[in-house]
């Protein structure tokens, strides 16, 4: 039984136990006390803990502790549902995640249990497993944002995601495709997807993009094709046709004159008529399917082209990085990728950069052999070489 050399104080109170520790607790703004969640080893402590949850109460920060005693699994999955305009593939994508890599460990935990220490150890732990990078980078990512919201919903004070660059996925560069393996990848997919390969290079397009094209979105004479929808895959079956990623993914794109007579050709040999029929399909005529079309098509083409580890976004990669070396903007690149931050864009003005220093020196080792006349190892003079350039 706790002894009674406590006494009332203006905010909250304090009373000395037979342990000699002392316990501390308050009136919170819901009109409930509440103890501290430990006691102190003496008065002078409990005193500066009292006085700092008034200073909380009184600048509007404090923290109900019975609210992140919501478990982790039913918070996480109500962050999910409660997501506003998400695309179905990215939900998709939210749910999968968190089903695989967050519940098995913190979904048995409540959300003020998830500290600094223990998201550090859970990432480890995937790491060990042999989770890839990008996954866990992934999987982080979804987390920290799910423990954003609570620390916005007054359920806990910070973030306990704190772990620099975790959430960067640091991918291996995917590989740029020559002019002539393009070209050979066209041939040898056959004729109904040739256009496909050469609009997701020379239009810089995606997969999505691709898939949903109907015969009304592209224009013969002007050479371009609209971008205002893309398809999804739903996981076990089925599709949907939704809005671009962002509203910079709705553009028209310029596509280069010497594929036009493929484009043309796909058009009247594998394009059903109307404006709505979709560009690209199946023999069957059924919309495209990612997984489908790797095995029964991609894999064989690319074997054929005697090309490694090549995805089909590579080609979009590659269409990004050939017009960055053609001269594009910053701002050019962005409306032809579809995207609305310079992210993206910035790498491929960075391989332009690297192109334009192989440039240079090109152009400095043709220089260095016109210093030397034919027959001598000397160099002509800075004057002889102005003569010479002017002349």
């Amino acid at each position: 039984m706790p002894n009674s050399k406590g006494r009332r104080r203006r905010f909250g109170a304090l009373r000395e136990l037979r342990s000699g520790q002392w316990q501390a607790r308050y009136r919170g703004p819901d009109g409930l006390m509440r103890p501290a969640d430990h006691t102190f080893r003496d008065k002078t402590s409990a005193e500066v803990w009292l006085t700092r949850k008034e200073a909380e109460i009184l600048n509007g920060d404090w923290i109900d502790p019975d609210a992140g005693k919501v478990l982790f699994a039913t918070y996480g999955q109500a962050w999910i549902d409660e997501r506003p305009g998400l695309r179905p593939k990215t939900v998709e994508t939210y749910r999968y995640v968190f089903g695989r890599h967050l519940l098995p460990v913190l979904g048995s935990r409540s959300v003020d249990e998830i500290k600094e220490g223990s998201v550090r150890r859970w990432r480890k732990d995937l790491l060990d497993s042999g989770v890839g990078v990008a996954t866990v980078a992934k999987a982080y990512r979804l987390l920290k944002a799910i423990m954003n919201t609570a620390v916005d919903d007054g359920m806990i004070r910070r973030n306990p995601c704190r772990i620099n660059g975790a959430a960067m996925d640091r991918s291996p560069e995917r590989p740029v495709l020559s002019l002539d393996q393009v070209i050979t990848l066209a041939d040898v997919i056959g004729p109904r997807y040739r256009a496909l390969v050469l609009l997701a290079v020379f239009g810089c397009l995606r997969w999505g993009e691709l898939a949903a094209l109907q015969r009304q979105d592209i224009d013969i004479t002007a050479r371009t094709v609209r971008i205002r929808r893309t398809l999804t895959e739903v996981r076990g079956g089925g599709h949907i046709f939704g809005p671009p990623k962002s509203a910079a993914g709705y553009r028209t794109i310029a596509y280069p004159a010497f594929i036009t007579p493929d484009v043309i050709k796909h058009l009247e040999q594998f394009t059903a008529a109307g404006d709505d029929a979709l560009v690209f399909t199946t023999p069957a005529g059924t919309p495209l399917r990612n997984g489908n079309f790797r095995r029964r098509v991609w894999a064989a083409a690319v074997s054929a082209a005697r090309l490694q580890e090549i995805h089909f976004h590579d080609l979009r990669h590659t269409g990004n990085t050939l017009t960055a070396e053609a001269g594009a903007s910053l701002r050019e690149l962005m409306e032809r990728m579809g995207h609305s931050s310079t992210r993206a864009a910035l790498i491929y003005q960075h391989s332009s950069a690297e192109r334009q220093r192989a440039l240079a020196d090109t152009l400095g080792a043709l220089v260095a052999t016109k210093l030397k006349p034919e027959g001598t190892g000397s160099e002509l003079s800075g004057t002889y070489v102005a003569r010479d350039v002017s002349e």
